[in-house]
């Protein structure tokens, strides 16, 4: 499985060349760029929330939301780290973490290579691309379009977002091509050889996700996304007197620069920083958290307008699973077990249960992924059946997750995680369940 949006959020680094670099332009617009980390964190920034169960829904919602396909929020995170490993490829992880002391960069420069400015203006273009894929995915638009991601970039973006292309427009624009930059790529891409583009490895890297059925239509992507933006990028410049010396200025409190080499520190933060990457989960982790935001406050002011049921008040249906004074097991996670109690109260999708054997202290309020009721007249040897819904640890995510019993075969299980669609069943052994 792959990771969880908490866990993108919470390996996120809080300071290394990445979160560096992008302090370093916080000029170009101060204060719109703060590096959040910890996904708990970036709900009470975000949602100013403090109530810890309301920020444990708004996590277990997100969660739901992020492995949801329709969504996209998977596939955005995905084109933003192809489009950062293909451009970092001969990157190093020793040099990539160095937090300390300034970094002597100048003793770098024998390893160094400059892009020509041919690949460094396809790169660009290309990123440019991928930023509206990406937007597209994260606002349920079902084609890429350029003309609605500019309008959003001109009077939309903000935080992560904006910082991504600030540092888009400096690291990969101004600081390898010169203050000309726009004019250059623009050259460059409007005579581009379709196959020559076809060869170069950021495109290989990131071709199956841009629009078209071949490399011609694929490259007029390309124009139009540039096209789209060049405004806005020009505006930027303009308006905040971004060149190459107060970039190279401002970077400077932590590289040695010299302003004839600006081209080779343009390679070395190629190398060495993950910028879309870092900005890019940032961005898909302030959009899952408002929409699983506004979706629990819509279920917790629904919660509030539901009578609790007690025992005193009408029970369920009886073809309702669940229903006040049914015994049930409770998943319990700190012991990792499951314990017996007594439904007392119903209230939307949550119950008041009563473990039996313990006093009324121990009572509370848990939720319907952690309550099941059990047959053990249909189960094997090891208290199984099928239909049964169980807990499944992964060792990846080091967690429990729920899921259904479909097939046994002797000490095998095949689970349907409750949540997920069917490409993540798998046979587990009984070891692996509760």
């Amino acid at each position: 499985m792959d990771k969880s949006i908490i866990q993108l959020v919470d390996e996120l680094p809080a300071d290394n060349i990445t979160v560096k670099v992008l302090k370093a332009l916080d000029y170009v617009a101060p204060g719109e760029w703060n590096n959040l980390v910890g996904f708990d964190n970036n709900i009470r920034a975000i949602t100013g929330e403090s109530d810890a169960k309301v920020i444990q829904k708004i996590r277990d919602r997100a969660v739901a939301l992020y492995y949801d396909p329709q969504n996209g929020y998977q596939s955005a995170i995905k084109v933003y780290q192809i489009i950062d490993k293909a451009d970092t490829a001969m990157a190093t992880a020793a040099l990539a973490n160095k937090v300390g002391e300034k970094i002597g960069f100048l003793s770098f420069l024998s390893n160094l290579t400059p892009k020509a400015d041919v690949t460094q203006s396809i790169d660009l273009a290309l990123k440019i691309a991928v930023e509206i894929i990406a937007f597209c995915k994260l606002n349920g638009i079902p084609q890429p379009n350029p003309q609605q991601f500019a309008n959003s970039l001109a009077n939309n973006y903000q935080n992560a977002s904006l910082m991504r292309m600030i540092a888009l427009v400096c690291i990969d624009g101004i600081l390898p091509l010169g203050p000309d930059f726009l004019a250059k790529i623009q050259s460059v891409i409007s005579g581009a050889d379709t196959s020559a583009v076809a060869q170069n490895p950021v495109f290989l890297a990131v071709n199956n996700s841009l629009p078209g059925n071949n490399p011609t239509d694929k490259l007029g992507f390309i124009n139009q996304s540039f096209n789209s933006v060049q405004g806005w990028m020009n505006s930027l410049v303009s308006k905040t007197g971004i060149t190459p010396q107060s970039i190279s200025s401002h970077l400077g409190n932590f590289i040695q620069i010299a302003d004839d080499n600006l081209d080779f520190v343009a390679a070395f933060l190629d190398q060495t920083t993950n910028y879309y990457e870092h900005t890019g989960i940032q961005t898909v982790a302030r959009s899952v958290i408002l929409q699983a935001y506004t979706l629990v406050k819509e279920e917790i002011k629904q919660e509030a307008q539901k009578p609790i049921q007690d025992v005193s008040s009408a029970a369920k249906s009886d073809n309702t699973q669940y229903t006040v004074s049914k015994t049930v097991e409770i998943w319990d996670g700190d012991e990792e077990d499951w314990y017996q109690g007594t439904i007392e109260k119903i209230q939307g999708d949550q119950f008041y249960i009563h473990y039996l054997g313990y006093g009324s202290s121990y009572d509370e309020w848990v939720g319907e992924d952690d309550i099941r009721t059990r047959d053990l007249r249909s189960a094997d040897d090891n208290g199984y059946a099928v239909g049964q819904k169980v807990k499944c640890w992964d060792d990846d995510q080091e967690a429990w997750y729920s899921a259904t019993i479909q097939q046994i075969q002797g000490h095998q299980y095949f689970l349907r995680y409750i949540g997920y669609d069917s490409s993540y069943d798998e046979w587990v052994d009984s070891d692996e369940i509760r």
